[in-house]
């Protein structure tokens, strides 16, 4: 039997809308497709399934990894690990547990979530159940996902708002100068929905403060990452100054950030799996911060369906969802998750990840 094979490839992801946050504005992301291919599959009944689903021939398990260039993490650095892991002739792990030792902590987060991704998908499509099932966890529940709106001008920020009628929960990216005016564009054009804030560490620890006593009124139910990435100790005094959870996004990327976030006293974390290194390091920190009784919200990146879904399998363990990148780009190659007229999201019951290509 031919020996088992690594294989990758770059998508560029058309944005619906010029995204912008306080870092700067992108109409476009890089994402790449990374697939496991064991020995070809065999013709008939299994071949024509297989040929449904999307799979090309030999295909065992599909991983995406995708990170914006704000995290500074070379497309070579990526493409070496993956390069370095095609070289490997050990066989793929047999069982879930084992897939975090053998995926190793060397290599970018990102590159180490696509080939996590795919060791997960592999196993659960062996074995012909959904993701969630195979990590033994409750059946996602169905919460509804916020809609990101970006930075621009107040007129156009709202204009998006009222667009998105469908969604009863809106991310506004703030940030930047006018915050108050743009915030305020928003909840005319949106009274009836639950705001959320996000300014991807726009600001100062004081600068927080000033902006939140004028922000607060418009009835909002979080503020994400107000401050930056490394200044945990300015998250925990923002949260000690408001009765909003603060949320921590860009600060949270190893099970060393979580200690150091709830010591600070934050009260919630947003996990994403391209920031963590996948499935198995990303649940095994979801689980410590229930322990250590933070909330929970399961995001993304500007990413795929194929990302995005694999998240969602645990949704029954999240408070919140930000899983709504699928919505935001023009040229999604692949089919997975739903989301239905409230806006909540639902995992397909097919084996793996559940992704096909449309």
């Amino acid at each position: 039997m031919p020996a088992p094979c690594l294989t990758y490839e770059a998508i560029t992801l058309q944005l619906r809308n010029p995204f912008r946050l306080s870092y700067g504005v992108s109409e476009t992301r890089r994402a790449f497709w990374l697939r496991l291919k064991e020995a070809a599959a065999s013709a008939g009944p299994a071949a024509d399934s297989r040929a449904r689903e999307g799979l090309g021939d030999g295909d065992a398990g599909w991983g995406e990894g995708t990170i914006p260039a704000y995290y500074h993490i070379p497309e070579a650095e990526m493409c070496a690990f993956w390069d370095a892991m095609a070289r490997r002739r050990d066989p793929f792990p047999a069982d879930p547990d084992v897939i975090a030792a053998w995926v190793g902590a060397d290599g970018p987060a990102p590159a180490r979530s696509a080939l996590d991704l795919a060791l997960h998908d592999r196993l659960a499509r062996r074995r012909g159940v959904p993701l969630y099932r195979l990590l033994g966890l409750p059946v996602p529940a169905p919460l509804p996902t916020s809609f990101t709106i970006a930075i621009a001008e107040p007129e156009e920020m709202a204009r998006l708002a009222r667009e998105a009628a469908r969604y009863p929960v809106l991310k506004i990216k703030l940030g930047s100068d006018d915050d108050e005016a743009r915030l305020a564009a928003v909840r005319a054009a949106r009274p009836d929905a639950r705001l959320r804030v996000d300014a991807n560490s726009g600001w100062t620890g004081e600068e927080a403060l000033r902006r939140l006593r004028t922000l607060e009124r418009f009835d909002l139910e979080m503020i994400e990452q107000p401050v930056a990435r490394d200044d945990i100790d300015g998250l925990g005094y923002v949260q000690a100054h408001t009765d909003l959870p603060v949320v921590a996004d860009e600060s949270l990327q190893s099970p060393a950030d979580l200690e150091r976030l709830a010591a600070a006293g934050v009260r919630g974390i947003n996990l994403k799996l391209m920031k963590v290194g996948g499935l198995a390091p990303g649940l095994a920190m979801l689980r410590r911060a229930r322990a250590l009784g933070l909330r929970v919200m399961l995001g993304c990146m500007i990413e795929t369906s194929l990302g995005t879904t694999a998240m969602a399998h645990l949704a029954g363990l999240a408070d919140w969802l930000d899983l709504d990148a699928p919505l935001l780009v023009s040229n999604d190659p692949f089919d997975g998750l739903r989301y239905d007229e409230a806006a909540c999201v639902h995992v397909p019951e097919r084996a793996g990840i559940g992704t096909r290509l449309r």
